[in-house]
């Protein structure tokens, strides 16, 4: 097996960490980080106590579906699809006690691969903190290959309570990467600059340059409003940066989407070349641009992923992206 390495965000995509489909609602709505989520989808939510699964059968059974055709899709271009174990019932018995619900449904967020770096970052919500422990072995076992460089980011400081906005928090679906170049995202909503200068001081002795980009505040992640299709061709909210697109990127060809549409998650497909894009059926209209720039299009319903806040990037953390 090759090492890890993610070269870019449009490499061709060889080994992948695809999410499981668990999470209880946590009590109190102050738990969730709902800020970025849709009237209809915070519906789903308020006053309700527990396991998805419990609550909603149904829509659990659609969730997990998702991803089983997701994984479908993926081994059929001969990538190599990687499942987090399951939550045991010692750590959805803490979840529960403690109030704070548990999660193990985004593999984006927790870590994110650059160059040969696997890093564990830190999740701004608190609730959120310990989705890393599924997926810990995949990781403990990436990082025996003697190239690989495994470490995680200082942990959060809580001198203020666990709520405090110190940091340092870095999430997965903020990062991307385009060779030596890395843009990260940063709203207010997930990682901050405590945690990307953190990231800055520690590539620049490999000669990468971390770059921040400011982001409007009811944008989750730069995933949802920035996707790298290929070299040179970009799915783009303008109203989501603040101070306008970095200059490494600015003569690209875009595509451009609104506010309302990164809300949708219609930025967050995946690459699984320069040639092949995955997106969301009821994109038409994307799927039509994609389309007239040469792109192959793969479409999955992924409706239920995309209510609870993520979509085919947010569920799903390279490891080996590679043109070698």
């Amino acid at each position: 097996m090759k090492t890890n390495f993610v070269e870019s965000e449009f490499a061709p995509l060889k080994r992948v960490v695809l999410a499981q489909s668990q999470f209880y609602l946590p009590e109190g709505e102050e738990e969730l980080d709902t800020s970025f989520l849709s009237e209809e989808n915070l519906n789903l939510f308020r006053n309700k106590v527990g396991d998805v699964g419990d609550l909603y059968p149904d829509m659990q059974k659609k969730w997990e579906k998702e991803k089983e055709q997701m994984l479908q899709l993926l081994t059929s271009y001969g990538v190599e699809v990687i499942r987090p174990r399951l939550l045991t019932e010692y750590e959805k018995t803490l979840g529960k006690e403690s109030g704070s619900g548990y999660a193990n449904f985004f593999s984006r967020d927790p870590f994110f691969t650059i160059g040969h770096f696997i890093i564990e970052g830190n999740l701004r919500f608190a609730h959120r903190r310990l989705e890393i422990l599924p997926i810990r072995d995949i990781l403990t076992a990436e990082s025996k290959h003697s190239d690989a460089v495994y470490l995680a980011a200082p942990q959060p400081d809580i001198s203020e309570g666990l709520d405090s906005e110190i940091g340092p928090f870095l999430e997965g679906g903020d990062v991307l990467v385009y060779g030596k170049t890395i843009f990260i995202g940063h709203s207010g909503l997930a990682s901050n600059l405590n945690g990307i200068n953190w990231l800055k001081s520690l590539l620049a002795h490999w000669d990468y340059d971390v770059i921040p980009v400011r982001l409007h505040p009811d944008i989750l992640h730069l995933d949802c409003a920035l996707s790298m299709v290929r070299d040179g061709l970009m799915i783009y909210c303008e109203e989501a940066f603040l101070d306008g697109l970095p200059e490494e990127l600015s003569n690209w060809d875009k595509i451009n989407i609104s506010l309302k549409e990164a809300s949708l998650l219609m930025a967050n497909g995946l690459p699984i070349n320069e040639s092949v894009y995955v997106t969301d059926q009821s994109f038409t209209k994307l799927i039509t641009e994609l389309e007239s720039h040469g792109m192959k299009v793969e479409t999955l319903d992924y409706e239920i992923s995309r209510i609870f806040g993520g979509s085919f990037r947010c569920t799903t953390q390279a490891l080996l992206r590679t043109t070698n």
